[in-house]
């Protein structure tokens, strides 16, 4: 039974149904399916690298199969691209500027700007991995002339509708994640993966360390970050009442059978809405591809312990029981045997589709005609279409004598103008661009053309180009761009500074003690911590303040009124929308180490568009990966030294699955007022931290603390500003002093004394680098 739903009538733009493409059996099969537009990955520089992906040979051939269908192709370029790969990016740039690519999306800071500045003319989309959702973000995007952000998946639906109609506003359109595999963690802040194995999540190389198996936690839970699959199927009405452009399924890492049954449901669904004004209520199709059941507790802004199931594999066969109330076994069986051979038919049915769906290439017959004294024939077959190319001089019959030759046909004596008969070998050599990724000479017919003739190499060169112009839809062709390339200036620095962050007020009294800057950390929650907030930094206007990387709704809305009120002349932010309001108010800021800071053009972006000060390079990257890295002029590139490591960061509850929560959901009081610690442990015995704190969002932790000094003298005059964070963060790295004589050691090895580096590790101890060892 269907239920009626309450159409309006202003909604004229179906929303835009866009399918994952991991490879090119799940893309024919979105394309059959009915998507509208596919997202997909080259061999390189996209987020699932673990995905089989295409090459570029076989892109121009996909996109022609979607365009033919009215689907639309989006490449993702979503990492984090690191500076020695920056040339091979601007060489796939400029090919990519000559195909008929819908859009690409993009993470890296340096890679939006390369974009906005010299290939204009693409559409750019933020990634997932950006994790957009706050009004400053939007207009931070803007900004860098970004058409479409992907919305965060943690938001609930009034967030959505709030941010897409701002996006709209700013000519912006939103993307929303309706169906697929969840992440526990905000996008682009996740760094377990990278910690635990080298595989970094902002590099496509996610070993998904959420899913793994741990020792049994005392709520009796096995895999206690493991959270059920997203489906928003039921919610469609809401999203198309919050104007919400397009909606995103997930799955590039699953097979053409998953691609082509998700996005069949989801197609039916849109049509019923628009079509019927009513929703179907039956999802039992999307139980029968993969999944680990379903939720959709972000959307309803209901997040409960319900969202979490306790085996990360395919619950296609175990619902089967549940839904059923089956307990006999030989029932259950049954079931299984027919969910099985239903799965085997829906393959066999989506692959004999698909394979009547080519991307061969096209082939082209050539019929060449003319005689002395008229233009050059070239007629163009394909399986599709037909056209006639005619040269813009006429043909000349060749004498043997190359002085009456030359008369006759008013032509220089130079090497392209050379008389040699138009025959096959000299056609197919001057026409041989037409052998390229999207078509081949198949057939080449010269019965209707005189012999002896002749035509300029320059006359012949002409007609390919516009044979490749009608072929290529009367697309300009945009010659190679060149972007400069940064130098270093080589200035000395002989004094780097010395940055502190702290979290606590007890901690105020080395404001006094130390001569390096003191940064405090601000909550995520900051509305109902506003005026204490506010009068801290009133009597203390020296001290920094350090925003979070997650600043959502009203708590966003009172950390732009604290800067305005604060008068604080500095901040660190690891949020672009933070970012983007101290551009508008004129205050510095510097990018904190969670915006992912990997190559030159990430810090000229922000120094250029945003009147960055300086930047944090991120610590996910080893010494090779930042020694060439640019810092522009007039501006402060910093480094944390000492810190204890963030994994992830979720809007989830940790606890409900770990060490037991009495509550049954989140509600209003867990952000401002929860105060909890717990641990997992993995199978290996590593053992992680899990925190939460006033006002905070839930965290891991690694189980040691980052320690690097060697990069000290590893990298001499390129970092102005070395960090050490000195928050009271619970893992098992200790610090067998107190604080203040911990920065008077650092305060020594920036100052050239190379003994202190064994004194500070003696006060520091059970400390790791190995993410500046292993980088990403």
């Amino acid at each position: 039974m269907n239920y009626q739903i309450n159409y309006d009538e202003k909604m004229k733009n179906k929303i835009e149904l866009l399918a994952p493409g991991g490879d090119i059996d799940s893309i024919k099969a979105a394309i059959i399916a009915g998507a509208d537009a596919i997202y997909c990955g080259l061999d390189k520089f996209n987020a699932r690298s673990r995905a089989v992906n295409i090459n570029f040979d076989e892109l121009n051939r996909i996109i022609t199969l979607a365009h033919k269908n009215n689907c639309k192709i989006f490449l993702t370029i979503n990492i984090i691209i690191l500076e020695n790969e920056i040339n091979s990016l601007i060489k796939l740039l400029n090919k990519l500027v000559n195909t008929a690519i819908d859009a690409i999306i993009v993470q890296d800071l340096g890679l939006f700007y390369i974009l906005s500045q010299y290939f204009k003319t693409m559409e750019v989309h933020a990634s997932t991995q950006t994790t957009t959702h706050n009004e400053g973000q939007i207009k931070f995007f803007h900004k860098l002339a970004v058409n479409r952000v992907n919305l965060s998946r943690e938001l609930n639906i009034d967030e959505i509708t709030n941010l897409t109609s701002i996006s709209h506003k700013n000519d912006i359109s939103t993307e929303v994640f309706v169906h697929g595999s969840y992440c526990i963690s905000f996008s682009g802040i996740c760094y377990m993966s990278s910690v635990k194995t080298g595989k970094s999540g902002n590099r496509g190389r996610c070993s998904q360390p959420c899913r793994d198996r741990y020792l049994t936690t005392p709520a009796a839970k096995n895999y206690p970050l493991n959270l059920k699959d997203n489906s928003a199927y039921f919610d469609l009405k809401e999203l198309a009442d919050a104007k919400v452009d397009s909606l995103k399924i997930e799955g590039r890492i699953k097979k053409y059978d998953f691609v082509y049954t998700v996005v069949n449901c989801w197609k039916k669904q849109i049509q019923s809405f628009y079509d019927k004004h009513e929703l179907n209520n039956d999802n039992s199709d999307l139980y029968k591809v993969f999944n680990r059941d379903f939720s959709n507790c972000f959307l309803k802004g209901d997040i409960n312990k319900n969202a979490f199931i306790d085996n990360p594999r395919d619950y296609s066969i175990k619902r089967l029981s549940v839904h059923n109330n089956l307990s006999a076994a030989n029932k259950i069986t049954e079931k299984q045997k027919n969910l099985y051979e239903e799965k085997e038919n829906i393959k066999a049915i989506v692959k004999n589709k698909i394979e009547q769906l080519s991307i061969a290439k096209v082939p082209l017959k050539i019929s060449v005609s003319g005689k002395n004294g008229t233009p050059l024939k070239v007629e163009i077959n394909t399986p599709e279409t037909s056209f006639t190319v005619y040269s813009a001089i006429n043909l000349v019959e060749i004498t043997t004598n190359s002085s009456d030759f030359t008369t006759k046909s008013n032509l220089s004596k130079d090497k392209k103008n050379t008389a040699r008969e138009l025959n096959s070998k000299v056609l197919l050599t001057r026409l041989k661009a037409l052998n390229n990724e999207e078509h081949y000479i198949e057939h080449l017919e010269l019965a209707e053309l005189q012999h002896n003739l002749f035509i300029p190499f320059g006359e012949l060169t002409s007609i390919k180009k516009r044979i490749l112009s009608t072929l290529n839809n009367f697309r300009k062709t945009i010659a190679p761009i060149t972007v400069p390339f940064l130098k270093k200036d080589n200035l000395k620095i002989t004094n780097p500074a010395l940055s502190i962050l702290i979290n606590s007020q007890d901690d105020l009294s080395l404001y006094h003690k130390t001569t390096a800057n003191i940064y405090f950390q601000l909550p995520n929650c900051f509305e109902g911590r506003y005026n204490k907030l506010l009068n801290l930094f009133l009597d203390n206007n020296k001290l920094i303040p350090w925003f979070p990387a997650i600043s959502i709704g009203t708590d966003y809305t009172a950390a732009v009124k604290f800067l305005k009120e604060s008068k604080v002349k500095l901040i660190v932010t690891n949020n672009t929308g933070i970012a983007y309001e101290a551009y508008k108010l004129g205050i510095s800021w510097i990018a904190g180490p969670y915006l992912n800071i990997v190559n030159s053009y990430s810090l000229l972006n922000l120094k250029e568009n945003f009147n960055c000060y300086g930047a944090f390079i991120s610590n996910e990257i080893n010494k090779k990966q930042i020694q060439n890295i640019v810092r522009p002029r007039n501006f402060k590139l910093h480094y944390s030294l000492y810190h204890p490591i963030v994994l992830m960061t979720s809007r989830q509850c940790f606890f409900h699955q770990t060490s037991g929560c009495k509550k049954e959901r989140i509600d209003k009081n867990c952000l401002p007022d929860c105060c909890k610690t717990t641990t997992i442990t993995s199978l290996d015995n590593t053992t992680f931290f899990i925190e939460k704190s006033k006002g905070n969002y839930n965290r891991i932790y690694n189980n040691r603390n980052f320690l690097n000094t060697e990069i000290v003298s590893d990298l001499p005059n390129l970092f102005t500003d070395f960090f050490i964070d000195l928050r009271d963060v619970e893992t098992e790295t200790r610090i067998k002093t107190d604080k203040l004589s911990i920065i008077k050691l650092f305060e020594r090895l920036l100052s050239g004394d190379t003994n202190s580096i064994q004194d500070i590790k003696q006060q520091i101890q059970n400390s790791t680098n190995t993410q500046y060892l292993k980088g990403i």
